[in-house]
């Protein structure tokens, strides 16, 4: 028996579908990462921009156009200004998501406080969060909890989907280790907790097993936690404390 990640959700590659309301979500998609890193004397093949498009291509095939898609934070890479591989990504991306949807949403990370200039040429709205009243779902990127903590929002949803983890899993098998992109299902306080692995491409992430997670929200032990492992498809793993 399948087990779904939340009720009329589906997983699809790294992205999140909510079916009912028609909603796909996605996070960290860090474009413009390999600019960044070249400026530091580490030289990376530009693949990141051609994989993720590769991945929404067939996303899309299943959804079929979308009522919404949300870019839960950090659609750019670089932190004090806009590179001349971001503008060029970001706003191709963006305008490939807006033929796929009647409405593009961007939830503000960390990365993105360069973001409104690109935004603007867009025509698309830039927010700390997005609240769905019906569902009882926020959505935000998961690097603040305290300037959200005390919204109306924050406090009426059930469910909280966030990014910002990058979370991952490493599997042993024999003398091989592969690390996996994961999504995660647990709590916090009295909300179910989703978290959404990255879109990018250029590392699988952080090893939720063995690594220290930058969310506030993954301040907390995980060991209950529920794990979905991205691959070819997704496979439910269980509980994080029976991932060896």
């Amino acid at each position: 028996m399948k087990i779904g990640i939340l009720q009329n959700a589906e997983i699809i590659n790294t992205a999140l579908w909510l079916k009912k309301e028609n909603i796909l979500i996605l996070a960290d998609l860090h474009l413009g990462i390999e600019e960044m890193y070249t400026s530091q004397g580490i030289f990376l093949p530009r693949t990141n921009y051609e994989k993720i498009f590769r991945q929404l291509n067939e996303t899309f095939k299943k959804t079929g156009r979308l009522k919404k898609i949300i870019v839960c934070g950090d659609l750019k890479h670089e932190f004090g200004n806009i590179s001349e591989q971001e503008w060029k990504e970001v706003t191709n991306i963006l305008a490939y998501l807006q033929a796929h949807a009647d409405e593009v949403i961007i939830v503000k990370g960390d990365h993105d406080k360069i973001m409104g200039p690109i935004a603007l040429f867009n025509k698309i709205k830039i927010s700390d969060f997005y609240y769905n009243g019906k569902e009882s779902i926020i959505v935000m990127h998961g690097n603040k909890l305290l300037e959200l903590a005390d919204k109306k929002e924050f406090s009426e949803a059930k469910t909280l989907i966030i990014g910002h983890g990058h979370p991952a899993v490493s599997l042993r098998e024999q003398n091989k280790v592969g690390k996996y992109k994961c999504f995660l299902k647990g709590k916090f306080g009295n909300k179910v907790l989703v978290v959404l692995p990255s879109m990018c491409t250029v590392t699988e992430g952080t090893d939720v097993l063995k690594e220290n997670l930058l969310s506030p929200f993954l301040k907390q032990d995980l060991s209950e936690f529920e794990c979905w492992l991205v691959a070819d498809k997704e496979y439910y793993f269980g509980k994080l404390k029976q991932i060896n």
